[in-house]
């Protein structure tokens, strides 16, 4: 038996602000330097992909990725440090959630005197 939790972080009126979803579309565009490219391997459009970007960049109110327009080696986009740093924080804090959760399930319901849940086999 495995418990499972899922981390996203909301602003105070409950607006989503970052969280798995924007992480993987940050993580692809810095492996491919492309939106279009980050956009085709998790299965969205350019436009809503950028739309990610958009609503991050106006919830922390800096900028994340770095574009350069034209074709070729002149063209694509590149994180920020800010980026960098906020990718590696947020995997950083479900890396411990996940952790805790964990431990804290064990705790809870497999070393308990009692089989609490009672599973059926």
């Amino acid at each position: 038996m495995e418990v499972k939790v899922k981390v996203w972080i909301e602003d105070d009126k409950s607006n989503l602000v970052f969280g798995g979803g924007k992480t993987e579309i940050l993580e692809y565009i810095n492996e491919t330097g492309s939106i279009a490219e980050a956009a085709q391997r998790i299965g969205l459009n350019y436009k809503k992909t950028w739309s990610h970007i958009q609503i991050l960049e106006k919830y922390i109110e800096d900028s994340l990725v770095i574009t350069q327009k034209g074709g070729g080696e002149q063209g694509g986009t590149t994180l920020t440090p800010k980026a960098k740093e906020i990718i590696e924080n947020y995997k950083l804090l479900q890396k411990d959630v996940k952790e805790y959760t964990k431990e804290r399930f064990i705790e809870l319901f497999e070393n308990s005197k009692t089989d609490i849940l009672n599973l059926k086999n």
